[in-house]
């Protein structure tokens, strides 16, 4: 393993996102890998429980304590479950280390709204007001200034980046927003549960919590921010048979007569030197395959002129773009290092 300047920890590193930030950081420019925690498998080499990392990762699993972490690491990396991760959060922040947490525990703002719609009480609500919601696109200024960085939702990133330069230019009615987004079984975490078992998931497309997914309130409070004012959201996810990928179609009806091209071009402008946003040319549609394994959001548009609404189609990897990866350019950010480094490759295909 080659040696970097910076030291990271990944705790929670035995599911899919911390599996994912390990092999993104394993071979980066700028770091070092220091650390990895897990609580049910320490003790055991990284190698023999993802053999993915065998001969190159030599690192043990060790159980989560803040000193002996903070000790080991100047960046860490929380892959912890959402409830879960804000324990961890106040046992590290006042240690003085920066902390990018991919779980939803501080991402948002208002502790009564987290509690509503987690079913738990949140234990550290005085660091809510400290964390920076980490989509660079658009918050890049915010979290060059912060040690604490809460990693959007896999859904809501597709669903933003998607919507940001038409709330921004006020293109569209801000109360017509209808999203349905499809993920694969990859974003529900590596845990036994019957829907996700191979014969129950094969060959099935189904829709779940309908109106009621618990990031509908994230992709609501960062819009609103957007906007300058309240803006609501119609969302439904649906669970395909794919491993990663997020494919989310948006709706909204249009304010003025714009057509796709001047559309596209708004889009263009907006993300203008953003190195992982792909703007599709005019008639062409994003699609899961052409993101698989990379940091890119391919985002394209077609608009219906019978009823004067635009359709947003955006596709990303969950666990890369829509996870790992988006904690990775947040560090880089917070680090002053290129945000491109160790990321700009292209996706597996086929």
């Amino acid at each position: 393993m080659g040696r970097g300047t910076l030291k990271v920890a990944v705790a929670g590193a035995s599911g899919y996102m911390g599996a994912e930030l390990l092999r993104l950081l394993l071979n980066h420019p700028s770091v070092e890998l220091a650390a990895v925690t897990s609580e049910s498998y320490a003790g055991r080499l990284v190698g023999e429980v993802f053999p993915t990392f065998s001969g190159l990762l030599e690192l043990r699993y060790l159980k989560l304590e803040p000193q002996e972490l903070a000790f080991s690491a100047e960046m860490i990396f929380l892959a912890l479950p959402h409830k879960a991760a804000m324990a961890g959060v106040a046992g590290l922040y006042p240690l003085g280390c920066r902390i990018v947490d991919l779980s939803a525990d501080f991402r948002l703002k208002d502790a009564a709204l987290y509690e509503r719609w987690y079913g738990t009480r949140h234990i550290a609500p005085d660091l809510l007001a400290k964390a920076a919601y980490g989509l660079p696109e658009f918050n890049r200024e915010v979290i060059k200034d912060t040690r604490l960085v809460a990693s959007p939702g896999c859904y809501p990133t597709g669903v933003l980046l998607g919507l940001a330069p038409l709330i921004r230019a006020r293109a569209i009615d801000p109360n017509s927003i209808v999203i349905d987004a499809i993920s694969g079984a990859s974003g529900a975490g590596r845990k036994t549960e019957l829907s996700l078992h191979f014969s129950e998931l094969n060959e099935n497309v189904k829709a779940y919590s309908v109106a009621g997914h618990r990031h509908t309130p994230e992709i609501e409070q960062e819009l609103s921010h957007l906007a300058g004012q309240e803006v609501r959201v119609t969302f439904t996810p649906h669970l395909a048979p794919l491993t990663r990928g997020i494919l989310s179609t948006i709706s909204c009806r249009l304010l003025e007569g714009q057509d796709a091209a001047d559309l596209l071009q708004l889009f263009r402008g907006f993300y203008k030197g953003e190195p992982f946003i792909r703007i599709l040319p005019e008639g062409q549609v994003p699609e899961t395959k052409a993101v698989l394994g990379s940091n890119f959001c391919d985002i394209g548009l077609a608009v219906d002129e019978h009823t004067g609404w635009v359709i947003v189609i955006t596709a990303i990897d969950n666990l890369v773009k829509g996870g790992a990866a988006q904690a990775v350019p947040a560090l880089h950010v917070m680090c002053g290092f290129a945000e491109g480094a160790g990321l700009l490759v292209p996706g597996l295909f086929p």
